[in-house]
């Protein structure tokens, strides 16, 4: 199997593990229960997952590499809110399938309140955003990557990415209204104002 292959397959895997976990709770989903939702064996589950738990990582992951790729193409010349804004209102037809994936991955963050694998896997994929975005604001600020202010300030847009996740997390967990949360464009901006304030400002303006 191709690793673009295994790739995807996991990713499937997730998403109808994290519906399951979501609509019926961790400890009452097994494993045989998320393979028939896939239609594969439960010995293929195992072949690709070490938990049934363990399921949930993918799709807690995609979202975070869904932003950190985003932000890897921010250009010089842009500020983040424009970046942002025009990256998300350019996914078109494929929006609606991006949002699906982040709302179920909001859902296993909100869980990871209460179960401790699932916390496991989102602060693997917080502690991930933390050493890419080094990389990203380092080359703004055409600094390492490990400096100590690179660090500084890629750990204060990190952890703000994380409070604004489990924030919406809790209020998809509420019943709130998701038209709040389906305009993309108003949604980047809110990513956007929060790197900016959690970074004093420095990482958020173009730079030449």
């Amino acid at each position: 199997m191709s690793e673009q292959r295994r790739t995807r397959l996991r990713l499937e895997i997730s998403r109808e593990a994290a519906r399951l976990f979501w609509e019926q709770g961790v400890t009452s989903t097994s494993g045989d229960q998320i393979a028939e939702a896939v239609g594969l064996s439960t010995r293929t589950i195992w072949r690709h997952f070490r938990s049934k738990e363990s399921c949930a990582e993918p799709i807690v992951m995609h979202g975070v590499l869904t932003l950190l790729s985003v932000l890897r193409r921010w250009p010089r010349q842009k500020s983040i809110e424009d970046h942002l804004a025009a990256e998300l209102a350019g996914l078109g037809g494929k929006a609606p399938v991006e949002l699906a994936d982040e709302m179920l991955a909001m859902k296993m963050i909100r869980l990871a309140d209460t179960e401790p694998p699932l916390r496991t896997a989102w602060l693997m994929a917080c502690d991930q955003t933390e050493r890419e975005l080094c990389v990203i604001i380092g080359s703004r600020l055409e600094r390492p990557a490990d400096d100590l202010e690179v660090r500084t300030h890629a750990a204060a847009a990190a952890a703000v990415v994380r409070v604004l996740d489990e924030h919406i997390g809790a209020a998809i967990l509420a019943g709130a209204d998701l038209s709040e949360f389906i305009d993309v464009t108003a949604v980047a901006r809110r990513y956007a104002h929060a790197i900016r304030t959690a970074t004093g400002g420095v990482v958020g303006d173009p730079v030449s």
